[in-house]
Protein backbone atom coordinates (compact mmCIF):
# COMPACT_ATOMS: atom_id res chain seq x y z
CA UNK A 1 0.00 0.00 0.00
CA UNK A 2 1.59 3.45 -1.06
CA UNK A 3 2.18 5.63 1.42
CA UNK A 4 -0.43 8.82 1.20
CA UNK A 5 -0.12 12.25 3.23
CA UNK A 6 -2.30 12.37 5.70
CA UNK A 7 -4.44 15.25 4.00
CA UNK A 8 -5.25 12.93 1.18
CA UNK A 9 -5.72 9.79 2.76
CA UNK A 10 -8.56 11.03 5.34
CA UNK A 11 -11.26 10.79 2.30
CA UNK A 12 -10.13 7.51 1.24
CA UNK A 13 -10.34 6.37 5.28
CA UNK A 14 -13.42 7.43 5.61
CA UNK A 15 -15.09 6.08 2.46
CA UNK A 16 -13.32 2.30 3.25
CA UNK A 17 -14.25 2.15 6.77
CA UNK A 18 -17.77 2.96 6.00
CA UNK A 19 -17.37 -0.02 2.95
CA UNK A 20 -14.40 -2.53 3.82
CA UNK A 21 -16.51 -4.18 6.51
CA UNK A 22 -16.21 -7.84 4.92
CA UNK A 23 -19.74 -7.63 4.00
CA UNK A 24 -19.52 -8.02 0.24
CA UNK A 25 -18.61 -11.33 -0.93
CA UNK A 26 -14.89 -11.73 -2.56
CA UNK A 27 -12.81 -14.03 -4.51
CA UNK A 28 -9.82 -16.57 -3.69
CA UNK A 29 -7.22 -16.61 -6.49
CA UNK A 30 -9.20 -15.94 -9.53
CA UNK A 31 -12.03 -18.36 -8.68
CA UNK A 32 -15.13 -16.66 -6.91
CA UNK A 33 -15.55 -18.64 -3.39
CA UNK A 34 -19.22 -19.20 -2.49
CA UNK A 35 -20.86 -17.77 0.67
CA UNK A 36 -24.25 -16.24 1.41
CA UNK A 37 -24.96 -13.42 -0.15
CA UNK A 38 -25.59 -10.39 2.80
CA UNK A 39 -28.47 -7.88 2.36
CA UNK A 40 -27.84 -4.59 1.89
CA UNK A 41 -27.38 -3.52 5.71
CA UNK A 42 -30.02 -4.82 7.07
CA UNK A 43 -32.40 -2.63 5.06
CA UNK A 44 -34.28 -5.80 3.34
CA UNK A 45 -35.46 -7.90 6.84
CA UNK A 46 -36.87 -11.05 6.41
CA UNK A 47 -39.49 -13.06 8.26
CA UNK A 48 -38.07 -13.49 12.07
CA UNK A 49 -36.88 -17.30 12.68
CA UNK A 50 -38.68 -19.99 15.06
CA UNK A 51 -39.34 -18.49 18.24
CA UNK A 52 -38.09 -15.26 17.40
CA UNK A 53 -41.26 -12.30 17.78
CA UNK A 54 -42.12 -11.29 14.12
CA UNK A 55 -42.16 -7.52 15.53
CA UNK A 56 -37.91 -7.63 16.22
CA UNK A 57 -37.36 -7.89 11.90
CA UNK A 58 -34.79 -10.55 12.66
CA UNK A 59 -33.16 -12.50 9.82
CA UNK A 60 -34.52 -15.66 8.27
CA UNK A 61 -32.29 -19.00 9.05
CA UNK A 62 -29.65 -19.57 6.63
CA UNK A 63 -30.40 -23.07 5.55
CA UNK A 64 -30.65 -24.77 8.82
CA UNK A 65 -28.75 -21.86 10.92
CA UNK A 66 -30.90 -19.51 12.47
CA UNK A 67 -29.96 -16.72 14.61
CA UNK A 68 -31.84 -15.27 17.64
CA UNK A 69 -31.28 -11.49 18.28
CA UNK A 70 -31.00 -11.02 22.28
CA UNK A 71 -29.78 -8.53 24.08
CA UNK A 72 -26.50 -8.03 26.27
CA UNK A 73 -24.81 -5.28 29.01
CA UNK A 74 -21.59 -3.78 28.36
CA UNK A 75 -21.29 -1.73 31.80
CA UNK A 76 -24.73 0.62 32.00
CA UNK A 77 -25.28 0.04 28.18
CA UNK A 78 -27.56 -1.94 26.23
CA UNK A 79 -26.42 -3.96 23.27
CA UNK A 80 -27.65 -6.60 21.04
CA UNK A 81 -26.53 -8.76 18.83
CA UNK A 82 -27.40 -12.40 16.75
CA UNK A 83 -27.09 -15.12 18.09
CA UNK A 84 -26.84 -18.93 16.31
CA UNK A 85 -26.49 -22.52 18.85
CA UNK A 86 -25.63 -25.83 17.03
CA UNK A 87 -28.40 -28.45 17.42
CA UNK A 88 -27.61 -30.81 20.71
CA UNK A 89 -27.26 -29.80 24.65
CA UNK A 90 -23.69 -28.77 24.43
CA UNK A 91 -21.20 -27.52 26.31
CA UNK A 92 -20.34 -25.88 23.08
CA UNK A 93 -16.81 -24.16 22.29
CA UNK A 94 -18.31 -20.85 21.48
CA UNK A 95 -16.77 -18.29 19.19
CA UNK A 96 -17.46 -14.02 19.75
CA UNK A 97 -16.98 -12.93 16.00
CA UNK A 98 -16.67 -9.01 15.94
CA UNK A 99 -17.90 -7.27 13.26
CA UNK A 100 -16.21 -3.99 11.00
CA UNK A 101 -16.78 -1.07 10.64
CA UNK A 102 -19.79 -0.98 8.65
CA UNK A 103 -22.39 1.14 9.89
CA UNK A 104 -25.20 -2.02 9.96
CA UNK A 105 -23.12 -5.65 10.51
CA UNK A 106 -26.16 -7.86 9.99
CA UNK A 107 -25.90 -11.59 11.09
CA UNK A 108 -23.48 -12.62 8.79
CA UNK A 109 -24.52 -15.75 7.73
CA UNK A 110 -21.49 -16.87 5.53
CA UNK A 111 -19.55 -17.28 9.44
CA UNK A 112 -22.33 -18.72 11.02
CA UNK A 113 -21.87 -21.63 7.95
CA UNK A 114 -18.47 -22.42 8.85
CA UNK A 115 -18.40 -21.82 12.57
CA UNK A 116 -21.89 -23.68 13.50
CA UNK A 117 -21.23 -26.08 11.21
CA UNK A 118 -17.91 -26.86 12.97
CA UNK A 119 -19.57 -27.31 16.43
CA UNK A 120 -19.18 -23.81 17.53
CA UNK A 121 -21.71 -21.32 19.41
CA UNK A 122 -21.31 -18.35 17.52
CA UNK A 123 -22.36 -14.68 18.71
CA UNK A 124 -22.25 -11.87 16.95
CA UNK A 125 -22.27 -8.64 19.11
CA UNK A 126 -23.08 -5.72 17.74
CA UNK A 127 -21.11 -2.54 19.52
CA UNK A 128 -22.12 0.65 20.91
CA UNK A 129 -23.08 2.85 17.68
CA UNK A 130 -23.56 0.11 14.87
CA UNK A 131 -26.31 -1.82 14.13
CA UNK A 132 -28.87 -2.72 16.62
CA UNK A 133 -26.52 -1.26 19.22
CA UNK A 134 -26.97 1.87 16.97
CA UNK A 135 -28.42 3.74 19.91
CA UNK A 136 -26.40 3.18 22.06
CA UNK A 137 -23.55 5.85 21.45
CA UNK A 138 -21.70 7.81 18.53
CA UNK A 139 -20.82 5.96 15.35
CA UNK A 140 -16.71 5.29 14.96
CA UNK A 141 -17.66 5.87 12.05
CA UNK A 142 -17.86 9.98 12.31
CA UNK A 143 -14.27 10.48 13.75
CA UNK A 144 -11.20 10.39 11.53
CA UNK A 145 -9.41 7.03 10.81
CA UNK A 146 -6.36 8.78 11.31
CA UNK A 147 -6.72 10.03 14.80
CA UNK A 148 -5.77 9.53 18.52
CA UNK A 149 -9.65 9.72 19.08
CA UNK A 150 -10.17 6.94 16.90
CA UNK A 151 -7.94 4.67 18.90
CA UNK A 152 -9.99 5.52 22.06
CA UNK A 153 -13.08 4.76 20.73
CA UNK A 154 -11.74 1.55 19.42
CA UNK A 155 -10.52 0.90 23.04
CA UNK A 156 -13.78 1.97 24.28
CA UNK A 157 -15.68 -0.53 22.14
CA UNK A 158 -13.14 -3.74 23.55
CA UNK A 159 -15.34 -3.01 26.67
CA UNK A 160 -18.65 -4.03 24.06
CA UNK A 161 -16.10 -7.36 23.35
CA UNK A 162 -16.08 -8.27 26.46
CA UNK A 163 -19.19 -7.94 27.74
CA UNK A 164 -20.10 -9.99 24.73
CA UNK A 165 -17.43 -12.95 25.87
CA UNK A 166 -19.21 -12.59 29.74
CA UNK A 167 -22.53 -13.35 28.64
CA UNK A 168 -21.29 -16.12 26.11
CA UNK A 169 -19.35 -17.49 28.74
CA UNK A 170 -22.80 -17.55 31.20
CA UNK A 171 -24.47 -19.29 28.60
CA UNK A 172 -25.25 -22.85 29.90
CA UNK A 173 -24.83 -24.91 26.45
CA UNK A 174 -21.15 -22.87 26.03
CA UNK A 175 -18.08 -24.74 27.67
CA UNK A 176 -16.74 -21.62 29.15
CA UNK A 177 -13.04 -22.93 29.01
CA UNK A 178 -13.60 -23.05 25.27
CA UNK A 179 -14.25 -19.41 23.89
CA UNK A 180 -12.25 -17.49 21.02
CA UNK A 181 -12.73 -13.82 19.91
CA UNK A 182 -12.67 -13.45 15.98
CA UNK A 183 -12.79 -10.42 13.62
CA UNK A 184 -12.35 -8.53 10.76
CA UNK A 185 -10.61 -5.40 10.09
CA UNK A 186 -11.78 -3.39 13.05
CA UNK A 187 -13.08 -6.41 14.54
CA UNK A 188 -9.55 -7.89 14.22
CA UNK A 189 -7.89 -4.80 16.20
CA UNK A 190 -11.14 -5.24 18.66
CA UNK A 191 -9.99 -9.26 18.62
CA UNK A 192 -6.44 -8.14 19.43
CA UNK A 193 -7.55 -5.58 22.30
CA UNK A 194 -9.45 -8.44 23.84
CA UNK A 195 -6.19 -10.82 23.62
CA UNK A 196 -4.78 -8.25 25.63
CA UNK A 197 -7.43 -8.51 28.54
CA UNK A 198 -7.51 -12.46 28.02
CA UNK A 199 -11.04 -12.95 30.86
CA UNK A 200 -12.33 -16.04 29.85
CA UNK A 201 -10.55 -16.46 26.08
CA UNK A 202 -8.31 -18.77 25.22
CA UNK A 203 -7.74 -17.67 21.85
CA UNK A 204 -8.02 -14.52 19.64
CA UNK A 205 -8.08 -14.02 15.62
CA UNK A 206 -7.22 -11.15 14.04
CA UNK A 207 -8.25 -11.05 10.27
CA UNK A 208 -6.86 -7.53 8.97
CA UNK A 209 -7.30 -5.53 11.33
CA UNK A 210 -5.56 -2.20 10.88
CA UNK A 211 -5.05 -2.64 7.27
CA UNK A 212 -6.46 0.21 5.95
CA UNK A 213 -5.38 2.85 8.90
CA UNK A 214 -2.14 1.23 9.93
CA UNK A 215 0.27 3.72 7.75
CA UNK A 216 -1.52 6.87 8.84
CA UNK A 217 -1.93 6.14 12.55
CA UNK A 218 0.92 6.14 14.71
CA UNK A 219 -1.08 6.00 17.89
CA UNK A 220 -3.07 2.70 16.57
CA UNK A 221 0.05 1.37 15.79
CA UNK A 222 1.68 1.85 19.12
CA UNK A 223 -1.41 0.89 20.99
CA UNK A 224 -1.72 -2.39 18.72
CA UNK A 225 1.73 -3.01 19.45
CA UNK A 226 1.43 -2.84 23.02
CA UNK A 227 -1.83 -5.20 22.98
CA UNK A 228 0.47 -7.57 21.19
CA UNK A 229 3.26 -7.61 23.59
CA UNK A 230 0.53 -8.04 26.50
CA UNK A 231 -1.76 -10.54 24.98
CA UNK A 232 -2.60 -13.30 27.74
CA UNK A 233 -3.86 -15.76 24.97
CA UNK A 234 -2.55 -16.95 21.38
CA UNK A 235 -3.46 -14.81 18.58
CA UNK A 236 -3.51 -15.54 14.74
CA UNK A 237 -2.85 -12.73 12.17
CA UNK A 238 -4.15 -13.65 8.64
CA UNK A 239 -4.27 -11.71 5.62
CA UNK A 240 -4.65 -11.59 1.69
CA UNK A 241 -1.30 -10.83 0.28
CA UNK A 242 -3.22 -8.13 -1.96
CA UNK A 243 -4.89 -6.28 1.31
CA UNK A 244 -4.36 -2.92 1.84
CA UNK A 245 -1.33 -3.23 3.78
CA UNK A 246 0.08 -6.55 5.19
CA UNK A 247 2.74 -4.34 7.86
CA UNK A 248 0.00 -5.02 10.63
CA UNK A 249 -0.18 -8.84 10.74
CA UNK A 250 3.69 -9.02 10.11
CA UNK A 251 4.80 -6.40 12.58
CA UNK A 252 1.91 -7.47 15.27
CA UNK A 253 3.15 -10.98 15.37
CA UNK A 254 6.55 -10.22 15.56
CA UNK A 255 5.94 -7.93 18.47
CA UNK A 256 4.56 -11.02 19.99
CA UNK A 257 7.29 -13.60 18.78
CA UNK A 258 9.96 -11.49 20.22
CA UNK A 259 7.85 -10.53 23.80
CA UNK A 260 7.61 -14.88 23.87
CA UNK A 261 4.23 -14.62 23.23
CA UNK A 262 2.27 -17.59 21.11
CA UNK A 263 0.87 -16.58 17.86
CA UNK A 264 0.43 -17.35 14.31
CA UNK A 265 0.37 -15.67 11.29
CA UNK A 266 -0.41 -16.26 7.22
CA UNK A 267 -0.27 -14.17 4.36
CA UNK A 268 -2.16 -15.94 1.73
CA UNK A 269 -2.13 -15.43 -1.40
CA UNK A 270 -4.32 -12.64 -3.26
CA UNK A 271 -7.58 -13.16 -2.78
CA UNK A 272 -9.71 -11.83 -6.20
CA UNK A 273 -7.51 -8.31 -8.04
CA UNK A 274 -8.15 -5.78 -5.49
CA UNK A 275 -7.44 -4.76 -2.59
CA UNK A 276 -10.52 -3.98 -1.33
CA UNK A 277 -11.73 -7.57 -2.36
CA UNK A 278 -8.04 -8.57 -0.16
CA UNK A 279 -9.42 -7.19 2.51
CA UNK A 280 -12.79 -8.90 2.33
CA UNK A 281 -10.64 -12.58 2.56
CA UNK A 282 -12.46 -12.73 5.85
CA UNK A 283 -15.45 -14.25 4.46
CA UNK A 284 -16.91 -16.95 5.99
CA UNK A 285 -18.75 -20.32 3.97
CA UNK A 286 -18.35 -23.54 3.77
CA UNK A 287 -15.41 -24.12 2.93
CA UNK A 288 -12.94 -20.62 2.89
CA UNK A 289 -9.44 -20.47 2.02
CA UNK A 290 -8.27 -19.86 5.83
CA UNK A 291 -11.06 -22.75 7.06
CA UNK A 292 -8.32 -25.61 7.93
CA UNK A 293 -5.76 -23.35 8.94
CA UNK A 294 -8.86 -21.84 11.71
CA UNK A 295 -9.74 -25.28 12.87
CA UNK A 296 -6.29 -26.10 13.62
CA UNK A 297 -5.25 -23.01 15.56
CA UNK A 298 -8.45 -23.21 17.83
CA UNK A 299 -8.04 -27.10 17.89
CA UNK A 300 -4.95 -26.32 19.59
CA UNK A 301 -5.94 -23.30 22.00
CA UNK A 302 -8.97 -25.59 22.96
CA UNK A 303 -7.30 -28.43 23.14
CA UNK A 304 -10.23 -30.09 21.29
Amino acid sequence: MSIHSRAAVRPLVALLLLAAGCQAPSTSGSAARSAPAAPPGEAARSPAPPGEPASSSAPAASGDLSPELVTYASGSLTLHGFLYRPPGPGAFPAIVFNHGSEPLPGWKPDQAQFYVRHGFVLFLPHRRGQGRSRDAGPSINGLDGTSPAFVDALVAQSDDVMAAVAYVAALPEVDRTRIAVAGCSLGGIESLLAAERGTDLVAAIDFAGAAITWANNPPLQDRMKLAARNARVPVFFLQAENDYDTAPSRVLSEEMKRSGKPMRVHIFPPNGSTPRQGHGFCMGGEHPAWGDEVLAFLAEAMHR
